[in-house]
C-alpha cells in the first residue's frame, strides 16, 4: 500500500525538496502552497473516496490561513485524520501542546528523511 500524504507549505524550497523526499521513501505527496489550497484538496480526495493518510500543516502562513486553521475546519468532518504540525518555531503553544490544537503529532523544521519518516510512521501507527 502506498501511502498518500498532502503537505501545505508556503515555502517553495521545502516543497519541492519535502516532494522529493516524500517520493524516495515510498509516499504518494501532493503538495498545496495555502491552506485554501490544502482543504480543497484534502475535500476533493475525500469525496474520490481516495482520502489522505497523513497530511502535514505548516504552522505558519503569513498573510494566509496556517496550520490550527486549516486543522480545525478538517477535524469538523474527520475527527479521525492524521495530522503533523510543522513549524521551525518550537516554543509556539500548538507545537509543545499540538494535541490540544488537534495535531497527531510534530514535524520540527528543519527535517530530514529520516526525521520526515519517523513522524509520518509515528502518526500511521498511532
Amino acid at each position: 500500500m502506498v501511502y498518500r500524504i498532502l503537505l501545505m507549505d508556503d515555502e517553495p524550497a521545502i516543497c519541492e525538496i519535502t516532494g522529493i523526499l516524500l517520493k524516495k521513501l515510498g509516499y504518494d505527496p501532493t503538495i498545496a502552497v495555502t491552506g485554501e489550497e490544502a482543504l480543497a484538496e484534502y475535500k476533493k480526495s475525500r469525496e474520490n473516496g481516495n482520502p489522505y493518510d497523513v497530511i502535514i500543516l505548516d504552522l505558519t502562513i503569513p498573510g494566509g490561513m496556517g496550520g490550527r486553521e486549516v486543522i480545525s475546519i478538517i477535524r469538523e468532518s474527520d475527527p479521525d485524520v492524521k495530522v503533523l504540525v510543522s513549524s521551525g518555531d518550537l516554543s509556539d503553544p500548538a507545537i509543545i501542546s499540538y494535541a490540544d490544537y488537534g495535531f497527531s503529532g510534530v514535524l520540527a523544521k528543519p527535517y530530514n528523511k529520516v526525521g520526515l519518516d519517523q513522524a509520518i510512521k509515528s502518526v500511521l501507527s498511532s
